[in-house]
């Protein structure tokens, strides 16, 4: 941690603090990287793909503005870009220009895209219950979403 300052935004957290931040960053960063070697092993598929095809298969009409799914994906939008770019080499996403400005760009599931999505759904979400939901009960899991929204709620 940085060293104590006069300015009250400088201090250092207190230790409950700095261990719940600190436990929060490496259980994200632990269970996002064996969740995506899990995915990458089983179905050639990176975490950030599976993400990506996710986000797009839960739209009405499996297809999101390019801008839209950068605002909800887990990557910047310039990897997005690139992430775009090779699912669509893999058949699995089609950009199609936006009709009405032409400015735009959908990203769009396609049926190639579906079926590996749902292949790969099986090995996520096992991944999910055993290396997350399996360490907590149902009452935890509510107590821990509620305080995701606060968070979120609170986030601009």
């Amino acid at each position: 941690m940085i060293a104590r300052t006069t300015d009250a935004s400088a201090r250092r957290l207190a230790p409950e603090q700095e261990a719940a931040w600190r436990g929060f960053l490496r259980v994200h960063s632990a269970l996002l990287r064996e969740l995506d070697a899990e995915l990458h092993a089983a179905h050639d598929l990176p975490l950030s793909s599976y993400d990506v095809l996710l986000q797009l298969a839960e739209t009405p009409d499996r297809r999101l503005r390019m801008s839209d799914l950068a605002g909800s994906v887990l990557i910047s939008p310039s990897g997005l870009t690139r992430l775009v770019d090779r699912l669509e080499r893999e058949g699995l996403v089609e950009r199609h220009r936006c009709t009405s400005d032409h400015r735009g760009t959908f990203a769009v599931l396609t049926d190639q895209g579906l079926a590996r999505l749902r292949e790969a759904a099986a090995t996520h979400l096992d991944g999910v219950r055993r290396l997350f939901l399996a360490h907590f009960s149902e009452a935890e899991l509510e107590r821990l979403g509620g305080y995701w929204e606060r968070v979120l709620a609170a986030t601009p």
